[in-house]
């Protein structure tokens, strides 16, 4: 029996691979104004994903083009509810236009992990998406301060990063420090393989962890995105496996 896994990536960021990427994954994360993006690339990316029945997500985020939405910003609770709810409204009128279901919410950068761990920060996004009175999945990572947030007031999936390493106690290695990222389609490979068979993750001190996750992740701003992918759909159909569609 052939196994399914779901890859996500972030497109719509104005990167220039979308094209590329959107045929190698099975849900996307479009950016929706915050840290990139405006209506004609959204529902440009909208239209490619359809094309590719690739599942439709949100991407709100820290509302920050300057930073790419990877710092944090200092907001009170109520203006970043607003900001993402007003991201996920504009996003949600372009789908509505395209006739295209918005499977899923995924946040991005410093607000994907400020939410993590933060309850004001994970009360906002929750305020946020409650307010548009529509319920997409809500892609979070296992046992952080939004899943306890959002479980019982969301539909969840839970997360992890096929092309990021981790620390031991879960939380994804500060991009500024050496080796956070994977560039190798070999390491990534193993990485995802590990996630998928063994539910383990190999941290960046070397201790294996346990990881719950039914969706993994790669960005779309990697440099190496396009190859990484290409060389895990190899081994997927080498291991009996392919992304979900």
């Amino acid at each position: 029996m052939v196994r399914t896994i779901d890859i996500n990536a972030d497109v719509g960021e104005g990167v220039g691979n979308d094209l590329q990427i959107l045929p190698l994954i099975s849900s996307c994360n479009i950016a929706c104004g915050g840290h990139a993006g405006d209506a004609i690339s959204m529902r440009n990316t909208i239209q490619l994903a359809k094309k590719h029945k690739v599942n439709i997500g949100a991407h709100p985020s820290f509302p920050d083009k300057d930073n790419f939405g990877r710092k944090h910003l200092t907001m009170t609770k109520s203006e970043l509810s607003e900001s993402i709810y007003h991201q996920l409204l504009a996003f949600y009128a372009i789908a509505e236009t395209e006739e295209a279901t918005v499977h899923h919410i995924k946040l991005h950068g410093a607000l994907y992990n400020y939410a993590a761990k933060d309850a004001p920060t994970a009360d906002a996004v929750v305020e946020a998406i409650i307010a548009t009175k529509i319920r997409p999945v809500v892609y979070v990572l296992h046992n952080s301060v939004l899943h306890r947030k959002a479980e019982n007031l969301l539909p969840l999936q839970f997360e992890a990063f096929l092309d990021r390493r981790y620390n031991s106690d879960g939380s994804l290695v500060s991009r500024g420090e050496e080796g956070a990222i994977i560039h190798d389609k070999e390491a990534a490979w193993q990485q995802l393989q590990k996630m998928v068979e063994q539910q383990t993750i190999a941290t960046i001190s070397g201790v294996e962890i346990p990881i719950v996750a039914t969706t993994y992740c790669i960005h779309g701003d990697h440099g190496n995105s396009v190859e990484i992918l290409k060389y895990i759909h190899s081994q997927l159909k080498a291991n009996n496996s392919e992304i979900s569609r």
